[in-house]
C-alpha cells in the first residue's frame, strides 16, 4: 500500500462514515422542527377550539351521536327501512379491542376507527425474552381511514356479535368492522389472517355510495426495537435507521424526511410503501401498481429516547376511479434477507440499496446478498459467525494478494533506481521532454513497468472497498447477526464488544471500554508504518503513520464488532504479507551484492580436466 493508496483509503472511509452519520444529523434537525411545529399547532388548536370533521356527501357523519350504530346493526345485513330516515338517532356501540395472534406477530384492533393500535413482532426478543412493540404511538395507531375527506379514525365501528377479545389464528381467519351513517351508507373493513403469513390482508367495501377518494392514515409511526447507545459518539447514530421506504416501480427508495414531504404526487406508480427501523419494516402493499400519493411527516413519539432519530406519520391517498372496494396488504417484515427476498418485490433493498446511476442498486445489493450467503454457508460448516468473518477476510485477501505482491515488487524495484532518477532530474531539469524520455528508457532497461505500481496499489483497494462497504452494511443491518456471539466477551457481532461499562470515553466509547477497537488501532499502526517506511520525508511519514489509526479509532469503537474483527484480520494479513515480501527482497539484495547470510560468495570457476 503506497502513500497515494493510503490517502485514498482514508478519504473513502471518512467520506462513507460521514455520509452514514449525515442522515442521523438530518433526522435530529427534523426532530427539532417537528417539535416546534407540534407546539405551534397545539397553541393554535387551543385558540380555535376542537377540530371539526368535514361533512361531505354522500357519507354523512353530521347527525351521528358519539357512537354510530345500534347493537342490532352488528350483523352484516341491516334492514333498509331502519336506516332510511336520517332523523333517527342510532344507539351507542360499546368500545371493543380485539387481539389477533399469528405465528409471526400479535396485532390489536380497536373498533374506534377500525384501526390497528398495536403490532408486536415475534422475531426480536430482548434480553428479558420479550417481543417488541413496533407502533410508536399506540393511541394513534395505523391504518385509520378517511373517505371523501371524512375522518373515520374516531368513529365507532360495529363488530359481529360474539366476536371474542382474543383470536389465535390456527387456520384462515377473518375479522370485520362495519361503519354506517344515518342515511344507510356503509363501510365494511374486512381483515384476513393466515397462521404462517406475515400480512394483514385488508379489503374495504363501500355500500350505498361510491367514494371519490380515500386516505389511509398511519399516524402512530414506527418504534425502534433496539437499545440506543447511552452516550454520543462519532457515527454511532448511523447504525440506527428511521426511513420512509417505497417501491416506485423504478427502484426502491429509502428516504429520511426532515419535515414533511410528498412522494409520487404528480406522476408514476407505487407498488408498496411504508417505514423501516433497524431490523424490521412494515409496508402497505397494493395488489398491483397504484397511482397513490405518499405523504410523510416527521414526528417524535411520546416517551421516545433522546437519541431516537424519530419516526413518521404516513398518509397514502388516491382516487377511487368509480370503484366500490379497496384492497391492500399490511406486511410486517423482520429484515431477514432470505425471507424478504423470497417475495420478489425488492424488499431486500430496504436493508441496503445503491446508486442507480452506476448500477449499484443491482450489483452492490447482489454483492451484499452474496456475502451474507457466503457467511451463512461458512456458518453451516462451522456454527460461529465470527469464524465465518475470518474465513471471508482470508478469502478476500487471497484474491487481492497477487495484485498486492506485484505492486510491492514494482515499488521495490523503482526504489533501487532512485539515485539514477535523481541524477536524470538534475541533468535534464530544464528540458522536461528529455527528462521523461530518459526515465522511461531507464525503466525499460531494467524491465520495470511504472504503471504496475498504480494498478497493483489501486486495484486491490478498488476491489476491497466495495466488499468492505458491503460488510459494513451486512454487519450493521442484517438481522441474521443480531445477538450472535463469537468468543468470550464478544457476545453480539452486530454491536460493539464492550467489556466494562464502568468507564466511558465521550464520543469514542460511550457505552464503555471495548477491546477490539484497541487491537485494531495497533494493527492499523503497524501496517501503516510498514507501508510508509519507503517515504523519504520523516515528517510526512510520521503524519501518515498516526493519521489512519487515530481516524479508525474514532469510528471503530461504535462499529459492529464483526466489522472490526474483519478489519483486524485484514491488517494482520497485510502485516504478514509485507514481512514475507520484505524478507524475500532482502535475500535478493544480499545475493546481488555478493553476500549470503553475511558471508562473501565468490563466483564459481569452471576447471577443465586435462
Amino acid at each position: 500500500m503506497n502513500k497515494n493508496t493510503l490517502i485514498g483509503l482514508i478519504l473513502l472511509v471518512g467520506l462513507f462514515i460521514w455520509s452514514m452519520s449525515l442522515s442521523t444529523n438530518r433526522a435530529k434537525e427534523a426532530q427539532a422542527v417537528a417539535a416546534q411545529k407540534a407546539k405551534t399547532e397545539q397553541s393554535e388548536n387551543q385558540r380555535s377550539g376542537a377540530l371539526r370533521t368535514p361533512e361531505l356527501s354522500p357519507l354523512d357523519t353530521a347527525n351521528l351521536v358519539p357512537a354510530t350504530l345500534a347493537p342490532a346493526a352488528k350483523t352484516p345485513e341491516v334492514a333498509a327501512d331502519s336506516v332510511k330516515d336520517s332523523s333517527v338517532a342510532l344507539a351507542p356501540i360499546a368500545r371493543q379491542k380485539i387481539k389477533v395472534e399469528t405465528e409471526h406477530f400479535t396485532a390489536v384492533f380497536d373498533n374506534r376507527g377500525a384501526k390497528i393500535t398495536s403490532v408486536v413482532v415475534k422475531a426480536l426478543k430482548d434480553s428479558a425474552g420479550n417481543y417488541p412493540e413496533i407502533i410508536a404511538d399506540t393511541t394513534l395507531g395505523a391504518l385509520a381511514l378517511k373517505v371523501d375527506g371524512v375522518d373515520l379514525s374516531e368513529q365507532m365501528f360495529s363488530v359481529p356479535e360474539n366476536t371474542p377479545d382474543f383470536i389465535r389464528v390456527e387456520r384462515d381467519t377473518a375479522l370485520s368492522f362495519t361503519f354506517q351513517d344515518p342515511n344507510g351508507n356503509k363501510i365494511i373493513r374486512h381483515f384476513a389472517f393466515t397462521p404462517k403469513g406475515v400480512s394483514i390482508q385488508q379489503k374495504i367495501f363501500f355500500e350505498g355510495f361510491k367514494p371519490n377518494d380515500y386516505e389511509l392514515l398511519w399516524l402512530g409511526g414506527m418504534k425502534e426495537t433496539e437499545e440506543f447507545p447511552k452516550g454520543k459518539s462519532f457515527g454511532g447514530g448511523s447504525y440506527f435507521f428511521s426511513e420512509v421506504v417505497f417501491n416506485d416501480m423504478v427502484g426502491v427508495e429509502r428516504e429520511t424526511v426532515r419535515d414533511r414531504e410528498k412522494f409520487n404526487a404528480e406522476t408514476g406508480k407505487m407498488l408498496w410503501a411504508g417505514m423501516r427501523r433497524k431490523y424490521v419494516a412494515a409496508v402497505i402493499k397494493f395488489p398491483e401498481a397504484s397511482e397513490a400519493t405518499l405523504l410523510a411527516e416527521h414526528f417524535t413519539a411520546r416517551g421516545s429516547d433522546s437519541k431516537d432519530p424519530g419516526t413518521y406519520k404516513l398518509t397514502v391517498s388516491d382516487n377511487m376511479n368509480g370503484a366500490n372496494s379497496l384492497a391492500f396488504d399490511f406486511m410486517i417484515l423482520p429484515l431477514n434477507w432470505q425471507d424478504i427476498k423470497s417475495f420478489d418485490l425488492g424488499f431486500e433493498k430496504i436493508i441496503v440499496s445503491g446508486w442507480s446511476w452506476c448500477g449499484a442498486d443491482v450489483w452492490f445489493v447482489a454483492l451484499c446478498g452474496f456475502l451474507l450467503w457466503l457467511l451463512k454457508f461458512f456458518y453451516s460448516i462451522i456454527p460461529n459467525y465470527g469464524v465465518g468473518i475470518i474465513l471471508i477476510t482470508i478469502l478476500v485477501r487471497m484474491i487481492t494478494t497477487p495484485l498486492t505482491l506485484k505492486q510491492l515488487r514494482s515499488t521495490s524495484a523503482m526504489s533501487k533506481l532512485k539515485p539514477e532518477i535523481d541524477a536524470i532530474n538534475v541533468k535534464y531539469r530544464s528540458d522536461p521532454q528529455k527528462k521523461q524520455a530518459a526515465i522511461l528508457e531507464l525503466y525499460t532497461k531494467n524491465h520495470i513497468n511504472p504503471m504496475a505500481s498504480c494498478t497493483g496499489g489501486c486495484l486491490p483497494m478498488l476491489i476491497q472497498m466495495p466488499i468492505f462497504f458491503a460488510l459494513f452494511m451486512v454487519f450493521g443491518r442484517a438481522i441474521e447477526l443480531r445477538g450472535m456471539p463469537f468468543i468470550g466477551w464478544i457476545t453480539d457481532l452486530s454491536r460493539s464488544d464492550v467489556i466494562w461499562n464502568g468507564i466511558t470515553i465521550p464520543f469514542i466509547m460511550p457505552d464503555g471500554i471495548a477491546i477490539l477497537p484497541i487491537v485494531m488501532v495497533f494493527t492499523t499502526y503497524f501496517q501503516t508504518k510498514q507501508s510508509m517506511s519507503s517515504m523519504t520525508d520523516p515528517a510526512q511519514q510520521k503524519m501518515m503513520v498516526w493519521m489512519m489509526p487515530i481516524m479508525m479509532f474514532l469510528f471503530s469503537a461504535v462499529m459492529p464488532s464483526g466489522l472490526v474483527l474483519y478489519w483486524i484480520i485484514s491488517n494482520l494479513w497485510g502485516i504478514g504479507q509485507y514481512a514475507l515480501v520484505n524478507r524475500a527482497r532482502r535475500k535478493a539484495n544480499e545475493l546481488e551484492s555478493g553476500k549470503l547470510k553475511g558471508k562473501n560468495v565468490q563466483d564459481a570457476v569452471i576447471v577443465k580436466k586435462k
